[in-house]
């Protein structure tokens, strides 16, 4: 492998970890509190790109599709990745990754939600994934925006779809997954962010079904990351900048 290559990944890698660092200490955390996810959909499989960014200590990565995640996991099987899915997951495609995903990040309706409850128990039944994979982890997507390509919850809608998917036992809602709008300017995307985190602060005070703890809050991308993890990101993810 180029060393070249090498060195510029890590150094992205590292100016970046630092950026977080700066970020966290002005809302008071510690930069290790913050998850980088290196978003690898750029990543060619059998490329360089991702034994580069492992090497660099990215271990968490992100991709957007279903079909290339499970390709890759596969063809990745003996690095020490976490793999999240950051893209939109259809039903036609659940069975493709519950075996080999951390995170599912774009729980987006409670369709999808029952969806996934549902072929959890049915993979587990007919012993395609042990019983100890259970339950599945997942972000709830919420739609902050109000760009109308994106999915999710709206915030006002969340406390009550909580509920129901305390419901299903064979999912854990881990807590939210938000992307800032196309046309929010540095004020309104900060808050856009505090919104969704104070949402998740309220939820937790008040108590929530035991399969929910809303303890991760995936926010902000290479442009906006730093406002993120000010206004209490626990998870980044981060893709163009890491390959500058």
């Amino acid at each position: 492998m180029d060393t070249t290559f090498l060195d510029r990944i890590a150094a992205n890698v590292r100016e970046t970890r630092n950026r977080i660092d700066i970020a966290a200490q002005k809302s008071g955390r510690h930069g290790s509190e913050v998850t980088l996810v290196a978003v690898s959909k750029y990543a060619a499989t059998g490329d360089e790109m991702i034994d580069a960014l492992v090497a660099a200590g990215c271990t968490d990565l992100g991709e957007a599709r279903p079909q290339l995640l499970q390709e890759k996991a596969e063809f990745y099987h003996s690095y020490p990745i976490r793999w999240h899915l950051i893209g939109s997951l259809q039903r036609n495609k659940i069975r493709k990754i519950i075996s080999v995903t951390t995170l599912i990040h774009s729980l987006d309706s409670i369709r999808l939600a029952e969806a996934l409850n549902r072929i959890v128990q049915e993979e587990c039944d007919l012993g395609n994934i042990p019983e100890n994979a259970k339950p599945v982890h997942c972000l709830l997507e919420a739609a902050i925006s109000g760009d109308v390509e994106k999915h999710g919850f709206p915030l006002h809608e969340i406390p009550e779809s909580l509920e129901q998917l305390g419901e299903l036992k064979n999912i854990t809602v881990d807590g939210f997954m938000c992307m800032s709008g196309l046309e929010s300017d540095e004020h309104e995307t900060r808050m856009e962010f505090s919104a969704v985190r104070q949402l998740a602060e309220s939820l937790r005070q008040h108590g929530t079904p035991s399969n929910i703890t809303l303890k991760i809050l995936s926010m902000g991308m290479s442009d906006d990351f730093e406002i993120a993890v000010e206004e209490g990101a626990t998870l980044v993810r981060i893709g163009s900048r890491l390959y500058q």
